[in-house]
This record gives C-alpha cells, structure tokens and sequence, in this order.
C-alpha cells in the first residue's frame, strides 16, 4: 500500500490514546480503532507513520504490528494467549547448559545464573538445570507461579512479551526485560550466548549474521513497547 496519508497524530480516546490519519481514524486489520494506553507508545507510532516515504512496510513498523497484533489477537482470547507464553516456563533456555567446552559453560553460567538468581527471589521459585537436550520437569510451584505472573500481564504486556520469549527462548530473560530487572541488551546478550559463541568459533557467516541482526532488531523492539507502556 502506497502512502496515502499527509500527517500522522495522537489523540486522546476512551481514556487512551488513538491515531488518526489526517483526522480519520487508524484502524487495525480488524478494522477496530487502533488504542493504546499512554501517549509515549501512540507518539512512538505516530512517528512510524509519518516516517513512510512511499509504500508501507510492516517491517519497519513493529510498534504498530504489535499494538494491532494486542488488539486483533490477543486481547480477544488473553487467557490462551498466556497458557501458551506460559508454557515456556517449562524448558526455559538458562536450565540447559552444556557439556563443553569450558569457556562456553563458564559465559553461559555468567549470563544465566543471575537470570535464575533473579527469578528465585522474585517469585520464591526454584530450578532445576541440566546438561545437554534432554527434557529436565521443573518443579510444580515453579511452572504454577510463572504462569500466575503470565496470566497476570495485561494484552499489552503480553503482546510485547511474547516475542522475547519466542525470540530468546526465555520467559525468564523477557520477564526480568519487563520489569526492569535486566536491560534489554542484557537479555539479548542472555538469550543469544549460543549463537555468538558459534560464530566467534566458526568465523564470520552473513547469513548467520543477517539472521541473529534481524531477531536482535525485533527482540528490541518487542523491548521498547514495553517501556513505552510504563512511560
């Protein structure tokens, strides 16, 4: 779709804040007015908006795929939507570590034992890890207080939730990125360990490169949804 539109603002609606095209209302696909609830996040679209030369590109929107992907997906069925983020919670990324080599242990350990640490304290949980790909079951109170804390998250939160999770592989790493207990470079660092060590060994490969620079750029934006949420 070619641009069509002069100017892209905020509006103030229904106790949140819409977007309007040239006075007309934004809409999703679904063709609900696309709200959302702080100014900050409709500002942040807005600028997607107005930042179109010639024709749309989802890619370079992600702000306004997720607040339609809140809206159209998951605000209809919010509670299925956590039981599958939740799931996570059952083979998260920080409890398989390797065999070897030595260095990698020790970077996976640096970066992931304080993703458990954190997590232990937040929601008095524990874990337990293993080495290698074969399943480990965590513990029951642990699978029911992560999911508790999924289940709590508002559509909002979930929709910028749920790609670091299915990016990184860690409800862990994309709980403490929502709550400020990690940085989201900290978390892309956390949930990336594997990847980078294997091209730190194996050399360069563009279209690893391309690949891990395309999932960072969505991880980051999932990222700052999210803190635009609470701005």
């Amino acid at each position: 779709m070619k641009r069509f539109w002069k100017q892209a603002q905020p509006v103030e609606r229904d106790g949140g804040w819409g977007l309007e095209l040239d006075g007309k209302p934004l809409r999703t696909p679904a063709r609900d007015p696309l709200t959302v609830p702080t100014k900050a996040l409709a500002e942040a679209i807005a600028a997607e908006w107005n930042g179109v030369e010639d024709k749309i590109d989802p890619g370079t929107m992600p702000l306004t795929g997720l607040a339609n992907a809140t809206l159209d997906r998951v605000a209809p069925d919010k509670e299925a939507f956590a039981e599958g983020i939740a799931r996570y919670a059952e083979a998260d990324l920080a409890c398989y570590r390797a065999e070897g080599p030595s260095a990698l242990v020790e970077r996976q350990a640096e970066l992931w034992d304080p993703l458990l640490g954190w997590a232990r304290r937040r929601f008095d949980v524990d874990f337990r890890t293993t080495t290698g790909i074969v399943h480990v079951d965590q513990p029951a109170a642990t699978i029911d207080r992560l999911s508790h804390a999924v289940a709590a998250l508002d559509p909002f939160r979930l929709a910028g939730l749920a790609p670091l999770v299915t990016i990184g592989g860690s409800l862990l790493a994309a709980l403490g990125v929502l709550e400020g207990a990690f940085t989201p470079d900290q978390g892309w660092e956390a949930v990336t360990v594997d990847e980078r060590w294997q091209l730190e060994q194996w050399g360069s490969d563009a279209e690893a490169e391309a690949a891990l620079e395309n999932r960072r750029r969505d991880f980051m934006a999932a990222a700052r949804f999210l803190e635009l949420l609470n701005a």
